[in-house]
């Protein structure tokens, strides 16, 4: 690797961090297809490594919504246990992708994630708005209230088994793909579980900084992690990500869901366009 693509290593990871934490997923949606597409890796190095640089942005990016207040701690933590299990079962099958099958899981993916905020315009979701429509209590709903640094008081409630059921599979499709769950946490916690959109995506880099450190062990116990362009990539995002979470108040939750959606979409037709059975 000669001195430019070091810096453009460094820059991308920059952008990657500044980008992910704004929007909550991490960044991992970008830098899997920059591995496939650009530097030529491997299914399982393009997965481990950047796994291993979200968990780096999912630190740095915690840190900062942490200051901001807008982190759901508590389910935070059970959400990020949850991924667990499924992190370790989706390293292991990680193995046995080949590119081809892989491009095209992952391209359906990120298509389908984005079609479905596109099909589910903001204005029909309460929670996009800040506004979440709360559920009758009963087993299994819990409610929330969050008081953020600027004083806001957000109220919510949600059905809490559902939301681990889902962070089980995240996991799973978190550790094969590579991506660290934000593109799947983020939509589902706004769109099915009533979240505000600023809480989702300060919570979901929360689980992220549990979820991706557990399969970065698991990736590089298997050998998966490319360490230099890792290292690169992680100088990066480590200060991208301070960008990303200083910008995100300043956007309209609906914003937030509108640049995850567009950013998927390009990404997943990319991939679609590439697939090779």
């Amino acid at each position: 690797m000669d001195v430019l693509q070091a810096i453009g290593f460094v820059v991308f990871g920059l952008f990657v961090g500044a980008y992910g934490t704004l929007i909550g997923a991490g960044g991992g949606f970008l830098m899997v297809p920059m591995f496939l597409l650009v530097y030529g890796a491997t299914p399982q190095n393009a997965v481990g490594t950047s796994l291993a640089v979200v968990f780096l942005n999912a630190v740095s990016g915690t840190i900062s919504y942490a200051r901001q207040k807008r982190i759901d701690y508590r389910t935070g933590v059970r959400f990020a246990i949850a991924t667990l299990p499924g992190a370790a079962i989706g390293a292991y099958l990680s193995s046995y992708l080949t590119s081809g099958f892989f491009n095209l899981v992952f391209g359906l993916l990120l298509v389908a994630t984005a079609l479905f905020l596109i099909v589910r315009p903001e204005a029909r979701s309460a929670a996009a708005n800040g506004r979440p429509a709360e559920l009758p209590l009963r087993k299994g709903v819990t409610r929330r209230t969050i008081v953020d640094a600027h004083g806001d008081v957000l109220v919510y409630t949600f059905d809490e088994r559902a939301g681990l059921a889902l962070s089980f599979g995240v996991g799973f499709l978190s550790s094969i793909l590579g991506i660290g769950g934000g593109i799947i946490h983020v939509p589902a916690m706004v769109h099915l579980f009533s979240f505000p959109a600023h809480i989702a995506t300060a919570t979901s880099h929360f689980i992220l900084g549990i979820s991706a450190g557990a399969g970065t062990a698991f990736h590089l116990a298997l050998d998966h992690v490319l360490y230099l362009p890792a290292i690169l990539l992680g100088l990066g995002v480590v200060f991208g990500a301070q960008i990303g979470a200083a910008l995100s108040h300043r956007l309209h939750g609906r914003w937030l869901i509108r640049l995850l959606s567009i950013a998927l979409l390009i990404v997943g037709v990319r991939l679609l366009l590439n697939a090779r059975l």
